[in-house]
């Protein structure tokens, strides 16, 4: 009786690009700029990809936008920004499709951080600059070597095919498959208590609104760094 056999996987050969992940900081300001004061990313050789959820539930969304605006106006061909469902639900606050979900998932605590400002900016609350921020979000990158996303990917679905409610929601079907993406994705979304790992994922939610930390990925080396 033969035993069944099982092929080695392919081992992928990378390119070597230096590349550098944030999880969702989620107005944790005070985290993401101690991060960024440790993560030892050099911008002049090497890109810094933000996978979404940049704003609700901590008390500093204001700040954290800010923050990243200047590195991308510092840095502009090397700093990525893709879009989160946090940031999908207050763009369906703002254009009125919806505003209780906004309001349910911790966007009271955005609107308090930006009507500490005092001002508004034609009836919104969204200073224009940011504004131009969120409307000019990515809902994936694609690298040589790597696919980074907020939520993750739907298998059996080309890349250019998915759909935004996929990227920025879903969660079981692409967490628990071990269908090989063709690349090894690079995720958030989903709060692990340490990064998650397996042939084919990278999840780098840690958790840090809920107390926990705040994590970025250096890639290829698969270094993990949090605080």
């Amino acid at each position: 009786m033969f035993g069944l056999f099982k092929p080695k996987k392919k081992e992928r050969i990378l390119s070597g690009e230096r590349i550098n992940a944030i999880g969702d900081i989620h107005g944790c300001y005070e985290k993401l700029e101690e991060l960024l004061s440790v993560a030892d990313v050099n911008l002049y050789s090497e890109k810094l990809v933000f996978l979404g959820d940049y704003i609700d539930r901590g008390p500093q969304t204001y700040e954290v936008i800010q923050r990243l605006i200047e590195l991308k106006r510092q840095h502009p061909d090397n700093v990525i920004f893709l879009k989160g469902n946090h940031e999908k639900m207050l763009e369906m606050f703002l254009s009125g499709e919806d505003r209780f979900l906004f309001l349910d998932n911790g966007g009271n605590n955005t609107l308090d951080s930006y009507m500490q400002l005092g001002q508004e900016w034609d009836s919104s609350p969204i200073p224009p600059e940011h504004a131009l921020f969120f409307s000019n979000l990515r809902l994936y990158y694609e690298s040589e070597d790597y696919i980074f996303v907020h939520a993750g990917l739907r298998k059996g679905v080309p890349l250019e095919k998915q759909t935004e409610k996929d990227l920025l929601w879903i969660r079981s079907k692409f967490i628990h498959t071990d269908h090989d993406f063709g690349k090894p994705i690079i995720f958030g979304h989903t709060p692990f208590p340490e990064p998650y790992v397996d042939d084919n994922k990278i999840g780098i939610d840690t958790g840090a609104v809920y107390g926990k930390t705040l994590t970025c990925v250096k890639l290829p080396n698969k270094e993990f760094i949090s605080v």
